[in-house]
């Protein structure tokens, strides 16, 4: 029985210093692709909203024009609502009749930064990412939101109107 010699010299490794490089590398890549992810993501999700918002303005609408006046609330329409009413963030969409039950829905009507209402049939919106709204649609925790305004002819990020 011989014991061989063993050839170390042929394997090669990397140091230390190469496998650091390495590491900062893929960090750097990391800390950009994440930011740029999440900005997909949050686009994505406000373009759902936004489409969601249409479906459901047809529907509302719809309904309009067989009964001669809007739903008193989304529940009216609940069967015909995309993701059974729930935004992209889980959040149920917000519908106010404003038409019909004028002026008492005045108050509560979604406004601009000018204190004016943004609709004068009905109000309908996401509460957003952050899920959480005020009256006023320039407000900081409106920005995000995903509306209807003037009457449908505006429908996208509250920051944007």
């Amino acid at each position: 029985m011989s014991l061989k010699k063993l050839n170390i010299t042929s394997q090669k490794a990397m140091t230390l210093i190469e496998l650091m490089l390495v590491i900062a590398v893929l960090g750097v890549i990391v800390t950009i692709a994440i930011p740029s992810y999440q900005s997909y993501i949050d686009k994505t999700d406000n373009a759902l909203a936004v489409s969601q918002i249409l479906t459901i303005q047809s529907v509302i609408e719809r309904y309009y024009l067989q009964n001669h006046r809007y739903p008193a609330k989304l529940d009216d329409i609940a069967g015909s609502l995309p993701d059974n009413g729930l935004d992209p963030w889980g959040n149920k969409y917000i519908y106010l009749n404003i038409a019909d039950d004028w002026p008492r829905t005045r108050g509560p009507s979604r406004k601009d930064r000018n204190i004016n209402p943004i609709n004068t049939q009905y109000d309908l919106y996401s509460m957003g990412k952050d899920g959480q709204t005020k009256k006023q649609v320039s407000q900081k925790d409106s920005l995000d939101d995903i509306i209807l305004a003037r009457d449908g002819r505006f429908i996208g990020l509250a920051a944007d109107f």
